[in-house]
């Protein structure tokens, strides 16, 4: 048997579990597989810096050069290789470019792709926003000073319009629910995250149904909606979710989510094959801190912190550690910056450092006699000190004391 570790996946989850395998101490071949052709990139900036950057151009958003990742590291790297297929019993990964790869350990980092709007694919100025050539696209359709609509008001979505607005440009966000971000931050905080959209000139439609676009010379020029009325668009950017690539991996015995298909592992990212582990937004896993509620998180620290713990269990499972963290994820909507940490489901959810509706507040969420989850709009240094408290499974009343209630 090959004592290669291959990680399949070229972003921040793949990055972080090649460094943490050599870290730890591990000299045999590692293998690192990428589907786009860039070396490993920082994917939060595309939707707000790299957008809004002036003349100069934008920075940048590279990881490591090839130098460190092939000459420091040696890692055998295979951008532009998509996985194929994966025999957990003969240990074998299969690639696009028809080889194949033996390996004694493996992470599964292959994230997610955007859900995109039916029959659109060959339709000009119509995009999803995951990868570097996605933002490419986009900025310059608004450097063109495109009249940009955007279908969905998840934070993707949000950021593109608050990079748009800041041109100066015309935007539209259609959301199909009543309340945007229901699911992130719950319906109370959800309407307040909206009022940033308002407040800068964004116009924002909630509860209407995209029912197909408008076009001219395979050009888009509209967004038609259930009430019969169409929004004027040159540029449309979709931002309704993502789904989990986890289509190669039929056959292989990996317990899938029968929802969206995202890998089933256990607490230690374990996948019930041998020496197969998964990290970042491809992943379900039971977090302990939260009594075991499965999660799928699509956010950056989620990433960088899997990844390594992923790589370092699969390297070592008689010693697998596991999760514990406390989810975390931030949002640039025009001149703010909204934090979240922890979990969304909540019996109540209490504002204590400001009436709703002002420019900063923060809000705590409790979960039985728990604190569990916190939002703050411009109060970074709050923030940080509830997720210590929720990692350390403080009470409500605890948390309430520390507000100042």
């Amino acid at each position: 048997m090959s004592e290669r570790f291959v990680v399949v996946g070229g972003s921040l989850a793949g990055l972080r579990a090649v460094q943490a395998a050599r870290r730890a101490g591990f000299t045999g071949p590692l293998t690192l597989v990428g589907g786009e052709a860039h070396l490993p990139y920082d994917r939060p900036p595309l939707s707000k810096e790299y957008l809004r950057a002036g003349e100069e151009g934008a920075a940048d958003t590279t990881f490591r050069t090839e130098q460190e990742l092939r000459g420091e590291l040696d890692v055998d790297l295979r951008m532009g290789t998509w996985a194929t297929g994966l025999d957990p019993a003969a240990q074998v990964l299969g690639l696009s470019d028809g080889r194949e790869l033996d390996y004694s350990a493996v992470v599964i980092a292959t994230g997610a792709r955007p859900r995109t709007l039916p029959g659109t694919e060959e339709l000009a100025g119509v995009h999803t926003l995951r990868t570097l050539d996605d933002a490419i696209a986009i900025r310059a359709a608004l450097d063109a000073g495109a009249r940009t609509v955007v279908v969905g008001a998840g934070f993707i979505g949000s950021e593109v319009a608050s990079s748009a607005r800041k041109r100066g440009l015309p935007v539209t966000v259609l959301e199909a629910l009543p309340v945007p971000l229901v699911r992130s931050v719950g319906e109370q905080m959800g309407r307040a995250c909206a009022a940033l959209h308002l407040a800068h000139g964004t116009d924002l439609r909630c509860g209407v149904k995209v029912t197909g676009l408008t076009a001219s010379d395979g050009r888009v020029t509209g967004v038609s909606l259930d009430d019969g009325t169409t929004v004027p668009a040159d540029l449309v950017v979709v931002g309704t979710g993502v789904l989990p690539n986890t289509e190669w991996l039929a056959g292989s015995g990996i317990s899938l989510h029968e929802r969206d298909r995202g890998i089933l592992s256990d607490a230690t990212l374990f996948t019930g094959q041998p020496g197969v582990y998964a990290a970042g937004d491809v992943t379900h896993f039971p977090n302990p801190l939260f009594d075991g509620l499965m999660m799928r998180l699509e956010h950056w620290t989620n990433a960088a912190e899997q990844g390594a713990l992923a790589a370092h269990n699969a390297l070592n499972p008689a010693e697998a550690k596991q999760v514990a963290a406390v989810p975390y994820f931030w949002s640039d909507w025009y001149d703010s910056r909204i934090q979240f940490v922890g979990i969304p489901q909540a019996d109540e959810i209490r504002v204590v450092s400001a009436e709703l509706g002002e420019e900063k507040f923060l809000a705590l969420y409790r979960r039985g006699e728990r604190i569990t989850g916190c939002i703050s709009i411009d109060r970074p240094a709050q923030i940080m000190k509830y997720r210590r408290m929720i990692m350390q499974s403080k009470s409500w009343a605890e948390a309430l004391e520390f507000s100042g209630l």
